[in-house]
């Protein structure tokens, strides 16, 4: 889980908004071998091997044992796409349509009503202690790691050290990687599995190391608050935890769409101009410690709605700056890849791959390829 100042960097991996983590490292463990970029893996860096030995003193006066650091930094290095990624962070403005276009989509409602089916007894039992919906569990675990198919390789360590040094916000990770350390000391994990995101966000729901050593529990009772391994048990009830530590009220709705909620129930939002309102109620402000923003509380609200049985939104959204419905973006997604150009998927959100398809079928045709969208495409395209 990550911390209450986070933006829009959410679970991109797994919402499809960036490329997913992979993890750098000269000795890879067998969690995090596969498919690791050429950024990703440690490259030599004096600077940094500098940094590192100045830390673990450091570390030391923080208790950290000669044997932690050890282990905590053996196969671990520099990874500059680590650096890369950071110092490339766009502000995400996309819609609240696009947005729930992918928080929510079908395959992803999907999936989450066949791994709630597949966890009920334990979600339900995570609801039983911590009083947080068993549908809300399940759905940030789904907008955070896919429900667990996309939960990062990056060595924790090595990102977040990589981070440190690098000095942009190197007091925020220098106290993550502190933190780590103090996971691997503890015991709950060892070295070659503490894997995450390239920031260093961990797990099945993506907690940072701080709010791992705050809010982690050992739900299955085995001594380890295990949030890495295959049975996702600990996370999810960490997760409870998380949330209800931070203002969750047992038996409140997250809110809903206005209409299927009477307004009283509490404040009015439209996050979209044109575009749906919602009623919003204390829990609303609950998932925005997990995450502060409206666009990923609703998505967690809507996708657990989805999860639990309900349908899609009533309302609509209005057309885009370039005159295009979500319809008209799913269509022209479609008769793009019908004539060769793959967007890889028709969800009628225009993200990179249908930005690059779009530039390819323009220049086909001798036209300027600016990847931009618009009706006259559409019409040239039909």
């Amino acid at each position: 889980m990550r911390h209450s100042r986070r933006t829009f960097a959410f679970g991109l991996a797994a919402l499809g908004l960036t490329s997913a983590c992979s993890t750098g490292g000269g000795a890879l463990g067998p969690a995090a071998a596969a498919g690791v970029p050429d950024d990703l893996r440690p490259a030599p860096n004096a600077g940094y091997d500098a940094w590192v030995a100045a830390f673990k003193g450091r570390a030391s006066a923080q208790g950290i044992s000669a044997s932690t650091l050890t282990q905590g930094f053996r196969g671990t290095g520099y990874l500059p796409g680590v650096v890369k990624r950071d110092r490339n962070q766009t502000e995400f403005s996309r819609s609240l349509e696009d947005y729930l276009a992918i928080a929510a989509s079908d395959e992803r409602v999907s999936k989450g009503r066949a791994a709630f089916a597949r966890h009920r007894s334990t979600l339900s039992a995570i609801e039983n202690r911590y009083g947080v919906a068993a549908e809300i569990v399940a759905a940030v675990w789904g907008l955070e790691s896919y429900f667990g198919e996309r939960r990062g390789n990056v060595p924790v360590v090595s990102a977040t050290s990589t981070l440190a040094y690098d000095g942009r916000r190197g007091a925020f990770f220098e106290k993550q990687l502190i933190a780590a350390l103090k996971i691997l000391q503890n015991g709950d994990i060892t070295a070659d599995r503490m894997t995450g995101s390239w920031a260093g966000a961990m797990g099945h729901t993506q907690f940072i190391p701080t709010s791992y050593q705050a809010f982690a529990v050992d739900f299955t009772g085995d001594g380890r608050r295990d949030i890495w391994s295959e049975d996702p048990s600990d996370a999810l009830a960490s997760t409870a935890a998380y949330l209800s530590r931070n203002g969750w009220t047992r038996g409140v709705k997250w809110g809903g769409e206005v209409g299927s909620m009477p307004a009283s129930a509490g404040s009015v939002i439209q996050p979209q101009a044109g575009g749906p309102q919602f009623v919003v109620t204390s829990n609303f402000r609950a998932l925005k410690r997990y995450n502060n923003s409206d666009s990923y509380a609703i998505g967690v609200g809507h996708l657990a709605d989805r999860i639990a049985g309900g349908g899609p939104l009533r309302g609509s959204f209005p057309p885009d700056a370039n005159g295009l419905t979500k319809d008209d973006r799913m269509a022209l997604q479609q008769r793009l890849t019908a004539r060769g150009f793959d967007t890889d998927g028709t969800d009628g959100v225009i993200g990179p791959n249908s930005r690059k398809a779009i530039s390819a079928y323009q220049a086909s045709v001798g036209l300027p390829a600016t990847g931009e969208p618009s009706v006259e495409l559409l019409r040239r395209l039909q």
